[in-house]
C-alpha cells in the first residue's frame, strides 16, 4: 500500500508544481499584453521587472544562505565581465524585444512565433556543439518552418513589424539559451542554481537594454502622464503596483522553473511546456484572437516539431552517455534547500540529474 501512496504522493507533487508554473508563464504572457494596451512603454516596464527580480533575487539568496549556514556565490569583476555578460545583454535583448513586440501582434501569433526559437536553439547548438547532428534535426527544423508559415499564412491580425520583433527575439533567445546553458555548465562559476544565476545576470541586463529605453522611449516617457507628469498621486501608485505585478510574475516563472525541473526533471518542464502553449493559444483564442483551420494545423505541426524534439533530447541523454556539464553527483548547487524536510534533499532530482543541463533550453 505504501508504494501506490508514494506514487500518488509524487503525482500530486508535479500535478501542483506544473500548474504552478503555467500560473505564472501564462500569467505574464497576458498580463503582458493587457498592460501594454493603456501603457505603452514596454522597455520601460521591462527595467522596472529587472530592478524587481535583482532585489527578489538577492532576498531568496539571503534566505537560502540563513537556511543552509554556506556563504552564496559571488563571481569575480573579470570573470563577471567577460563570461556572464554576453548571457545578460542577450537575454535582455530577448525579453525586451518579447515585450516590445505585445504593442502590434496577438497573444496567439506572438505564442506561435516565439515557438521557432528551438530552431535558433538548435542552431546555436550545433555551433557550440552542444547537440549531436542526425538527420531527424531536418525534421524538427521542417515541422515547425512549416507550421510557423502555415499560422501565419493569410492571417487577419497579422503584423509584419510585430511579427518581426518576435522573430528577432527568437533569434537572439538561441543565443541567450545557449549562452546560458555554457555558462550553467561551467562548474568552476558556481551558477548551477537560477537563483544565483538571476542575481548576476539582472545588473547587466539592466544596463545593456537602458541605451535602447533612453532612445525610444526616453523623452516620450519623462513627458507623460502616465508617471513623470502625474498631477495625482492616486494614479502614480497605481501605476507602479500593475508594474510590480509583472516583475513579480517574472521572478515567480524563473523560480516555478526551478521548482519543477528539480523535484522531477527537465522531460516534465519540455513536456509542460508543450502544453502550456496548447492552453495560451486557447485561451487567447476564446478572448478574442481569430484563429483558421490552417492556423490550427500549422500550430499542430509546430508542436510536433517541439515534441519531436523533446523526444529525440530524451533519447540521446539517456543513450550518449552523461552530459557535458561535469559536476560532482552530489553538488549542493543543485539542491534546493527550501524544499528540504528531516534530512531529505529531493531524492527525484539526483535521479534526473543527467537531464536537468536542459532546462535552460525552455
Amino acid at each position: 500500500m505504501a508504494v501506490p501512496v508514494q506514487f500518488l504522493c509524487r503525482g500530486l507533487r508535479t500535478v501542483g508544481l506544473v500548474l504552478l508554473y503555467y500560473v505564472f508563464s501564462i500569467g505574464i504572457t497576458f498580463y503582458n499584453k493587457w498592460l501594454m494596451k493603456g501603457f505603452h512603454y514596454p522597455l520601460f516596464m521591462t527595467l522596472v521587472h529587472l530592478t524587481i527580480n535583482f532585489c527578489l533575487s538577492a532576498v531568496t539568496r539571503r534566505s537560502m544562505q540563513w537556511w543552509t549556514g554556506k556563504p552564496r556565490i559571488v563571481l569575480s569583476w573579470n570573470d563577471y565581465i567577460k563570461k556572464v555578460a554576453p548571457t545578460a545583454i542577450a537575454t535582455a535583448l530577448d525579453i525586451g524585444l518579447s515585450n516590445w513586440s505585445f504593442l502590434f501582434i496577438t497573444i496567439s501569433l506572438y505564442t506561435m512565433t516565439k515557438s521557432s526559437a528551438v530552431l535558433f536553439i538548435l542552431f546555436f547548438s550545433l555551433i557550440f556543439k552542444l547537440e549531436e547532428p542526425n538527420p531527424f534535426l531536418i525534421l524538427v527544423v521542417l515541422l515547425i518552418s512549416s507550421g510557423l508559415f502555415m499560422f501565419t499564412f493569410q492571417s487577419t491580425q497579422f503584423n509584419l513589424e510585430g511579427f518581426i520583433m518576435v522573430l528577432l527575439a527568437s533569434f537572439i533567445g538561441g543565443i541567450r539559451w545557449t549562452l546560458t546553458q555554457v555558462l550553467l555548465q561551467k562548474a568552476e562559476l558556481g551558477l548551477q542554481n537560477p537563483v544565483d544565476t538571476m542575481y548576476h545576470l539582472q545588473p547587466l541586463m539592466f544596463l545593456g537594454l537602458f541605451p535602447l529605453f533612453l532612445f525610444n522611449e526616453g523623452l516620450s516617457l519623462s513627458t507623460s502622464d502616465k508617471l513623470f507628469r502625474v498631477t495625482e498621486l492616486t494614479p502614480l501608485l497605481s501605476m507602479v503596483f500593475m508594474l510590480s505585478i509583472g516583475g513579480v510574475l517574472a521572478f515567480g516563472l524563473g523560480f516555478s522553473e526551478f521548482l519543477l525541473v528539480s523535484r522531477t526533471s527537465s522531460l516534465t518542464l519540455s513536456i509542460a511546456g508543450i502544453f502550456k502553449e496548447v492552453c495560451t493559444l486557447v485561451l487567447a483564442a476564446s478572448t478574442g484572437d481569430k484563429m483558421s483551420l490552417l492556423n490550427w494545423l500549422g500550430f499542430a505541426m509546430c508542436v510536433c516539431g517541439i515534441s519531436l524534439h523533446v523526444g529525440l533530447k530524451t533519447y540521446y541523454s539517456k543513450n550518449k552517455g552523461p552530459s557535458l556539464r561535469q559536476l560532482p553527483a552530489k553538488s549542493p548547487e543543485l539542491e534546493l534547500p527550501l524544499l528540504w524536510q528531516n534530512g531529505d534533499k529531493g531524492e527525484d532530482s539526483a535521479a534526473d540529474e543527467d537531464e536537468e543541463e536542459e532546462v535552460t533550453l525552455h
